[in-house]
């Protein structure tokens, strides 16, 4: 049934996304934060690329930090010849030495680039030669302050001085967002820096970042990009809002490109080889949804009732009028509402669990799996299912809105399938599990195996009968059990369950990864009660890898008593697949 829009709560999910929400509040008006808020997702791919989670960590190997020290003179280069160029294209005084000195400080980086170095114990005397990530950037960048830009005038057709005064946009507009996303990971990383104390090797270099004076570079940096985007036109600031996303994606590239020597947590597929299986589980209804799958049959049963009123048949036993139907099923949600939050009551012991109680939490569900089970007989005796066409559940289907990401972490996970040596299982409680199938498209039914209840027909046309495969906590955790039993007859396996309610918990507990998408008041009630944790996913990576040792280092398994909040399918798939 319909669960409560009072079982959500404002969200503390994710250190990434509170510091990038802070960050979309301000500057509103601005082209340049209107940039950098529509990159989110990559900012979220940078944070949790192995470099910077290794990074945070204070675990990263010195040798690969020295590397990535090393390649930055070949950034400072392109920056101070891109800076140039700019400002030679720059019509305006204020920006022309707003440029200017931007250009002096990558000179004057540039010339204490050796003696920085030095400190870490490089050897300046070796050429530096420059990674193809690197390479990929700098000519990009080069290349758009010589004016080639696509979309726009080539070289040798700047007509006018307005002309070059684009250029110069559209090459501060492929510079700024390194210099933001610099600043958002020193944040990010000072955050971690805090519990790490003066034993953090790389101390220095995060406070660098992180400090008032790189953010008001950044911030200039900003301000520059706005002056200059002032008189373009709509298409012209679609072309540079194209080329910072460009730039992202290559400083994505960039860390990914630093050669990580040592164990990693991330991203989690690398965890499993060939001797292994990786299995992903999800719950539908709200973690992959943005509506109850209820609430959505409830409206094509309406709907039904329309049809038949409007052309003088009836599919349903008796004749309804839509409004009748709408009150019946609003009467159903406010009934299951309340006695939902009665159950939930019930499952809470007198007194918290002082640690992880798991053997109490299953004998304490058994009441939550005969509630819904009586839930849902109630529906299905009212006939209030019956009567709805197979077609207009998948063209709901079709159209159906879910959480922004989820249908592309889906789609990444099943085309890398084979490499992966993966299985994809939707767990539902859907009473309809061809509203799921219509959802994730026509793909090969081994693709993502669908485990939820069935609507019976008759033809094309619903009986208000269900084929009641899964009802409760209890089905669902039997199905997930029973699938990994299957795997691990012929290999072991790793497992992630992602879901959002009271009704995953079992489920999210059991797998070596249990995600929480979302702030279920519920689910945190009833988990903390039996001594469940609830740590955001990002910083729990970090301890994570604070944790490994080895290449064979399991950091990851079931029942431990700790959950993963996560606040996107972004951050789960920066987790799971990488970028």
């Amino acid at each position: 049934m319909r669960r409560c829009v009072a079982d959500r709560s404002p969200s503390s999910a994710g250190v990434t996304m509170a510091v990038l929400a802070t960050a979309a509040t301000a500057g509103e008006g601005s082209a340049a934060r209107r940039f950098w808020i529509s990159s989110i997702e990559e900012a979220i791919f940078a944070s949790y690329s192995p470099f910077v989670v290794c990074l945070a960590s204070g675990k990263l190997d010195m040798e690969t930090f020295r590397n990535y020290i090393a390649q930055d003179v070949h950034f400072l280069k392109a920056f101070a010849q891109a800076y140039e160029m700019a400002e030679e294209c720059a019509d305006d005084d204020d920006a022309k030495a707003a440029i200017s000195e931007l250009r002096k400080a990558a000179l004057h980086k540039l010339k204490i680039h050796d003696s920085v170095a030095q400190e870490w114990g490089i050897d300046t005397t070796k050429e530096i030669i420059p990674n193809p990530a690197i390479l990929k950037y700098t000519e990009f960048l080069l290349a758009i302050a010589s004016g080639k830009i696509e979309g726009g005038k080539g070289p040798g057709r700047i007509d006018t001085p307005f002309e070059k005064t684009k250029i110069a946009a559209y090459t501060v507009g492929a510079m700024t967002p390194c210099m933001r996303l610099d600043a958002f990971l020193g944040k990010e990383l000072q955050l971690h820096l805090q519990y790490e104390g003066n034993g953090y090797p790389y101390k220095k270099w995060i406070e660098t970042y992180s400090s008032a004076s790189f953010e008001a570079s950044a911030a200039q940096m900003e301000e520059l990009l706005d002056k200059l985007c002032v008189s373009l036109t709509g298409k012209e600031l679609e072309i540079i809002e194209k080329l910072y996303h460009q730039a992202m994606k290559l400083e994505i590239e960039f860390f990914n490109a630093q050669p990580i020597v040592q164990p990693v947590v991330v991203p989690f597929k690398k965890l499993h080889d060939a001797s292994n299986n990786l299995v992903i589980f999800s719950d539908f209804d709200l973690t992959c949804t943005v509506l109850d799958s209820s609430a959505i049959l409830a409206e094509i049963a309406i709907l039904t009732a329309s049809k038949a009123v409007q052309s003088g048949t009836d599919n349903l036993s008796a004749l309804r009028s839509p409004s009748d139907v709408r009150d019946s099923w609003s009467a159903f949600s406010k009934q299951y509402t309340e006695e939902f939050e009665k159950c939930i009551e019930s499952l809470l012991p007198s007194k918290q669990a002082e640690t992880f109680d798991y053997e109490s939490l299953c004998k304490n569900y058994e009441q939550l799996s005969y509630f819904e089970k009586q839930a849902n007989s109630r529906v299905i005796e009212s006939g209030l299912l019956k009567g709805i066409n197979l077609e207009d559940i998948r063209r709901t289907g079709e159209r159906l809105v879910l959480q922004d990401g989820c249908k592309e972490f889906f789609q990444k996970a099943i085309k890398m399938k084979g490499k992966l040596n993966a299985g994809f299982h939707i767990l539902s409680y859907c009473w309809c599990a061809d509203l799921i199938r219509s959802v994730f498209g026509s793909g090969s039914p081994n693709d993502l195996s669908i485990h939820s209840n069935e609507f019976n027909y008759e033809g094309s046309v619903s009986t208000g009968e269900i084929v009641r495969a899964m009802e409760s906590p209890l089905d669902k955790v039997k199905t997930f059990r029973s699938i990994l039993a299957d795997v691990g007859r012929e290999k072991e396996h790793m497992s992630v369950y992602i879901g959002d309610s009271v009704g995953d918990m079992l489920c999210l507990l059991e797998a070596d990864v249990g995600i929480v998408m979302g702030s279920s008041l519920s689910l945190r009630r009833v988990g903390e009660q039996h001594g469940v944790s609830f740590v955001p996913l990002y910083p729990g990576l970090i301890k994570k890898q604070r944790e490994v040792l080895r290449e064979d280092s399991r950091v990851w398994k079931g029942l431990s008593g700790v959950l993963y909040t996560a606040s996107s399918w972004t951050e789960i798939h920066a987790f799971v697949l990488g970028a």
